[in-house]
């Protein structure tokens, strides 16, 4: 299952994220990640929470940012949630209207895995192409 949190910069979807991620820790047994470009935000979570910086790994494209995705499923069996505060930052993407093949792919492997995708987007709500429509949170 893959969700979106659309919205423009500074409209508070990292605070939103990192407040859902908090609260699913109190829901779920399972293993919470929380991808991030840096450090920033890691003591705003709760120490429980595997922070992941991603600038630390070499990735270029949606391509290795999938691949860097299924690193993290093969490596835990037990992850429920994974937030990802930028999604089109994170795999490289500056148009969203390009994304449709990772959305597919990431939609693809958390049904498989039965792993809740929460992602944030950098697009206001009205300019959603119609494909991530269905994953909005907004």
């Amino acid at each position: 299952m893959i969700q979106v949190i659309p919205g423009d910069t500074g409209e508070g979807k990292t605070k939103e994220l990192i407040e859902a991620a908090n609260a699913k820790l109190n829901e779920t047994n399972g293993n919470i990640v929380y991808i991030d470009a840096d450090n920033t935000h890691m003591y705003d979570l709760k120490h429980e929470i595997r922070y992941i910086n991603i600038s630390e790994f070499p990735i270029n494209n949606y391509h290795e940012f999938f691949g860097f995705m299924c690193g993290i499923l093969s490596e835990d069996n037990d992850i429920d949630y994974i937030f990802v505060d930028g999604l089109l930052r994170m795999a490289h993407l500056n148009q969203i209207d390009n994304s449709d093949e990772l959305i597919e792919k990431l939609k693809m492997i958390t049904n498989k895995f039965g792993v809740k995708l929460v992602a944030s987007i950098n697009c206001k709500q009205n300019n959603l192409p119609q494909f991530l429509q269905e994953f909005s949170m907004a």
